[in-house]
């Protein structure tokens, strides 16, 4: 069509002529097409005007036949001196694009008194939310979260937002809603928002039984603004829904290790698809509960700096143990203490196997570029023969009692020296190893107490005395926190 005249005339002469009526017309300067927009109703007359205008060009291949796209909306925004205020189409892009929704057609005046965007009809709602917020609540946005998994790190997550609302609301401009809550029973949701008063007795008294496939169509068709998944759990299943939650343009953040730790492959995917949908998928709880560890390695190689290696208790339920074992009671009491104080995963052979730690070192290889798959990981275990095979939870702790002598020969040896017993995960290169060590007070792992994590970064920068993260490791409160945290930074960035 390009520099053939009268094309745009025939178009809009046959549709004058059949008494249709156009709402929105586009063109781009290549001309190679036109689009317009009408009532549904309108839809087929429209087609069969143009088709009967074209009728000869089309027949002859040198038009393509008309398209028709239904289940449309045209969202508009309207308003005086548009024209002389830089940015407000990219306002308006960018509100749409972080929130999953797709331009299908776009029109503006030359005055600028309107740009008109065509959307899914689908759509509607959550793009008026998002242009209401980014043009009229400038300093207001709201996160609506569905949260999976409610013990002891969700209902800590839960109750610190429910604290922290009002602070978030008045002094940052921000509002958290929970608007979608399942444990292992039930699911609840609310697109108001549920209440955080008495979110406890609402779940359980919620009739839909909880289906991990019902409650990420559900939150799709929500189709809220600034939508958050959390995974509260160490779930794989939930895990495996990651790739369409964030294909839905919903971001994720979770301490669930599973994803970032299964093959190198799909955790390369799920970093695609965020990037390519323009969404988060932050996991800083991975590896260090409430510690800055990923985003201070981000940090270091965004900046130019290389890393030469990485050494890291990087268990706060092992910190625990090996800095709580003295002697003085027995091994198996103090690994039941752990797990009671929700320190250790609810299976504590996951820590003890070094399993745990193996997926925390993996994830840091991968974050500097290092291609790893977890069973390239060694993993030198200390664990008596046996002990692994348990076929409980409580057979493992009984198989611990009856090899007390062991872990207290362990503990003696090392005290003998002067020396105390650490799981130490290191990577140099390409090699990743863990393995319990007995470390001199020469080392910095060695004035470690309670369940704290320390990460030692050796790099360019940082060489003659390396960077050292150190801090609580485990813990509902922590690791809670450091979910809030993200939860925050997504909305910023969102």
């Amino acid at each position: 069509m390009f520099g053939v005249p009268g094309i745009a005339a025939r178009i809009f002469g046959a549709l004058a002529a059949g008494g249709i009526n156009i709402i929105l017309i586009t063109q781009g300067s290549s001309e190679h097409a036109i689009s317009f927009a009408v009532q549904p109703a309108a839809a087929e007359e429209a087609k069969r005007a143009v088709e009967d205008a074209f009728a000869l060009e089309i027949e002859r291949g040198v038009v393509n036949a008309v398209k028709v796209e239904r289940e449309l909306s045209v969202v508009a925004i309207i308003g005086e001196n548009m024209r002389y205020q830089p940015g407000i189409s990219g306002r308006l892009f960018r509100a749409l694009g972080q929130n999953g929704i797709n331009a299908i057609a776009i029109a503006q005046g030359s005055s600028e008194l309107n740009v008109s965007v065509v959307i899914a009809k689908e759509d509607e709602t959550k793009a008026l939310n998002a242009l209401h917020e980014s043009f009229f609540l400038s300093d207001h946005k709201t996160l609506h979260l569905f949260v999976v998994g409610v013990g002891l790190i969700g209902g800590t997550l839960i109750e610190q937002i429910r604290k922290q609302n009002d602070y978030l609301r008045e002094r940052r401009g921000m509002e958290v809603k929970v608007v979608g809550l399942a444990n292992s029973k039930r699911m609840l949701f609310d697109g108001e928002g549920i209440e955080l008063t008495d979110w406890k007795e609402s779940l359980h008294a919620a009739e839909t039984l909880v289906d991990l496939a019902v409650f990420v169509g559900r939150m799709r068709d929500m189709n809220l603004s600034n939508s958050i998944f959390v995974d509260n759990t160490a779930d794989s299943e939930i895990a495996g829904y990651y790739e369409t939650i964030l294909d839905e343009s919903i971001s994720i953040s979770t301490p669930n290790k599973i994803a970032t730790s299964s093959s190198y492959l799909q955790y390369q995917r799920l970093k695609h698809i965020a990037d390519k949908r323009g969404v988060q998928f932050r996991y800083e709880t991975n590896v260090g509960a409430g510690l800055p560890v990923i985003s201070t390695l981000r940090d270091l190689i965004d900046s130019g700096d290389r890393i030469a290696k990485i050494e890291g208790v990087l268990s706060g339920s092992l910190s625990y143990i090996f800095n709580t074992f003295d002697g003085n009671r027995p091994f198996a009491t103090v690994v039941a203490e752990a797990k009671d104080k929700g320190f250790t995963e609810p299976d504590p052979r996951i820590d003890l196997s070094g399993k745990d730690v193996a997926r925390k070192i993996l994830i840091l290889a991968r974050e500097i570029g290092v291609a790893l798959d977890a069973e390239q990981v060694r993993i030198d275990g200390f664990l008596p023969e046996g002990a692994m095979e348990a076929g409980s939870v409580e057979d493992f702790l009984r198989v611990l009692e009856h090899n007390e002598d062991y872990f207290t020969q362990l503990q003696r040896r090392a005290a003998q020296d002067g020396r105390v017993l650490r799981m130490v995960a290191t990577l140099e290169g390409e090699r990743a190893t863990i393995g319990v060590q007995a470390i001199g007070p020469d080392n910095p792992f060695y004035t470690l107490s309670g369940s704290d994590n320390m990460i030692v970064f050796t790099t360019d920068r940082y060489r003659t005395r390396p960077l050292v993260v150190r801090g609580p490791g485990a813990g509902a409160e922590v690791t809670a926190a450091g979910v809030f945290a993200e939860i925050i930074q997504i909305g910023n960035l969102s």
